[in-house]
């Protein structure tokens, strides 16, 4: 039986991964696929140009032993001439050309072109029969590695665990990276000689790449040639490693506003407080609306908090975000009801009636309150052991306002009755009596209660006017 200290283990480094883990690996699936013939110089300079880290590339083995860059063994796609790579050589392919006039490349030539630019990397495959063919495809593409000093600057992936058995063995510290487009091919023997694994878009989940990150594996995550770019839209949302994309500027330009952020995991219950319905967006970044929407009083189950040029949201579910604001642990909802569909009002008792554009932070006055003006309360906040509440122009804090309490049903709420449904202690101090007359009544017992009553309300400030001078009321 698995402990619960293994268990308790293996969250933190799921955890630890999740937070600092900086950034993904952007790579050009065959270069820029969309906007240059793939594999072709072409392609793969628009690639660097966009911001990928690496191009992504396909290696044939030719009739005398060339590495040919190509996804297909028949040339006939991509040349218009039907060629089986491995039936001729090389000096014969080579005079096949593209729709861009480029011809088709080796890997010497595509090395001996880049060899001087340092930033130009790229993420190998090895195409092979079921087989194992062709059956010296490795040792090749060492020699040609160790020719042009690309150690630093090569990582291979294939679906041929035969190849990336052998290249562990002839290269072992190039990653190496199996490609699967069924979670059932990602077995233990298979990851005893893999350092990461490149899943399909289709299968891969958060679930099963924090079980790879436990297991000290690397994921990425490619797509099919029909890649829409809306898929970065869903697919930012995943604490990935890197990606196989035929879009590499999107790429980059999710990347850079994931790197703008932060996050924090939140396992919590919360209840949404505020008296509008808000959007519920694909992700932080880009703010698509989906179709549902954050309701009033609704409770939801936060994952991760993430901060965003200056604003924050809270992650609903895998790609599902909204606002931060008006969401309240599930622990406070029994005290914050009192103030749901209540009013604010300020009749100059409390130190001021600032109001703020962001809650809890004191820097940001934008307004003052008007006084003796009762303003409907549209979001309760709770900033650690304050509560704010949202007026039409701004925040302000609860203790700097009385409350009107609402006898009605607001909502699915009533706050009058919250507030009595709370042991005297944990109820809300600073009523409003002028209003919430009833709160006051006397009771049957008519022994003095007077210190009682003010003891109860003691954060309102009630000014006496006497045209004496028997002071014996501020004595009691």
């Amino acid at each position: 039986m698995i402990s619960k200290s293994f268990n308790f283990f293996k969250i933190l480094l799921a955890l630890f991964i999740f937070i600092f883990a900086s950034g993904f690996t952007v790579i050009g699936h065959r270069g820029d696929p969309i906007n240059a013939p793939e594999e072709t110089f072409e392609s793969f300079d628009k690639a660097f140009s966009e911001g990928a880290d690496y191009v992504e590339l396909d290696l044939h083995v030719s009739k005398d032993n060339v590495l040919v860059v190509s996804h297909d063994r028949d040339l006939q796609r991509v040349t218009g001439t039907p060629e089986i790579v491995s039936e001729h050589n090389f000096s014969d392919l080579s005079q096949l050309h593209q729709k861009n006039g480029e011809s088709i490349h080796s890997l010497n030539q595509v090395f001996e072109h880049y060899k001087n630019n340092p930033n130009a990397k790229f993420l190998i495959e090895t195409k092979k029969t079921k087989k194992g063919n062709p059956q010296n495809m490795e040792e090749l593409l060492k020699q040609t590695i160790d020719q042009y000093g690309m150690q630093d600057r090569v990582m291979f992936h294939s679906f041929s665990t035969k190849s990336l058995e052998n290249e562990s063995q002839l290269m072992p510290d190039i990653p190496r990276i199996f490609i699967a487009g069924t979670i059932k091919r990602v077995n233990f023997d298979i990851l005893q000689y893999v350092t990461g694994v490149n899943l399909s878009s289709t299968i891969v989940t958060p679930q099963i790449i924090d079980t790879l990150h436990f297991m000290g594996k690397k994921v990425y995550v490619w797509d099919e040639m029909n890649e829409s770019p809306k898929k970065w839209n869903t697919l930012i949302n995943m604490p990935i490693d890197g990606v196989v994309t035929n879009y590499p500027a999107t790429g980059n330009e999710y990347r850079e506003l994931k790197d703008q952020s932060k996050s924090e995991t939140m396992n919590q219950n919360v209840f949404y407080m505020s008296n509008k319905s808000e959007p519920i967006y694909e992700n932080p970044y880009r703010l698509i609306k989906t179709e549902k929407v954050v309701k009033p009083l609704d409770g939801y189950h936060i994952s991760n908090i993430v901060k965003f040029k200056g604003k924050e949201y809270v992650q609903l579910s895998e790609n599902e975000f909204a606002s931060a604001t008006g969401f309240n642990s599930e622990y406070s909802l029994r005290d914050l009801r009192q103030y749901f569909g209540a009013k604010a009002i300020f009749r100059n008792q409390q130190p001021n009636n600032f109001l703020y554009s962001t809650p809890g932070d004191t820097t940001t006055i934008i307004n003052r309150m008007e006084l003796n003006k009762p303003e409907q309360i549209l979001t309760i906040q709770k900033v650690g052991t304050q509560t704010w509440l949202r007026l039409k122009d701004g925040w302000i804090n609860a203790h700097n306002v009385l409350i009107q309490l609402n006898p009605d049903n607001y909502l699915g709420n009533n706050s009058e009755e919250s507030y009595y449904d709370l042991p005297k202690g944990q109820r809300i101090k600073n009523i409003d009596l002028l209003e919430n007359i009833s709160l006051t009544r006397p009771s049957d017992d008519q022994t003095l209660k007077s210190t009682d009553l003010i003891r109860d309300f003691n954060n309102i400030f009630v000014y006496y006017s006497f045209n004496n001078d028997n002071d014996s009321i501020n004595k009691i």
